[in-house]
């Protein structure tokens, strides 16, 4: 170890004193995910949830799109672009509420995963069900995380802000 230290001190010794300065390190820029308001298709049949949604995200100072489907049929048909929904934008972020009339919200989740131009779309689960069979049956079906709505009104407000920051301000989605 000391010839290894002699040695160092050598080479230490033959190099140039001067004071140079290493150059800068380049700017890093700011990275910002989301470059566009997205869309975000809400499906949910209670319209106290709805609204309740929406001013969350007008709280959180949102400028995202919600397109709202009010039972499983028709999420699916805007989701595929079919019937009266041929020219709506696909959307870059599904929340999904599982109790919904007409086709449940585990049937839209198996459905839409299912179909390779939908599969990349992250669906949040925000549902008042709490039963452990639903939340494995929605990940098994690729859900990307399972929220039970709170009971309070600010709880559930401060939980749709979270998921607007977490998945439209941190989170880098894929392009729609």
């Amino acid at each position: 170890m000391h010839e290894f230290l002699d040695d160092y001190q050598q080479i230490v010794a033959t190099l140039p004193e001067e004071d140079v300065e290493p150059p800068p390190l380049p700017k890093l820029q700011a990275i910002t995910p989301r470059q566009r308001p997205r869309e975000i298709l809400l499906v949910e049949d209670n319209e106290a949830d709805v609204r309740l949604i929406r001013e969350a995200f007008r709280e959180a100072g949102s400028s995202h799109h919600i397109t709202v489907a009010h039972d499983g049929e028709e999420a699916l048909e805007l989701l595929r672009g079919t019937g009266l929904f041929g020219s709506a934008p696909r959307p870059d972020l599904i929340i999904l509420d599982l109790n919904l009339p007409k086709k449940d919200g585990r049937q839209v989740l198996a459905e839409a995963k299912q179909e390779a131009i939908l599969q990349r779309i992250p669906v949040i689960v925000l549902t008042n069900s709490n039963a452990p069979r639903d939340v494995r049956a929605c990940y098994d079906h690729r859900a990307n995380c399972y929220i039970r709505k709170p009971l309070s009104f600010d709880e559930f407000i401060a939980t749709v802000k979270s998921i607007e920051h977490f998945w439209l301000s941190e989170v880098l989605l894929p392009a729609a």
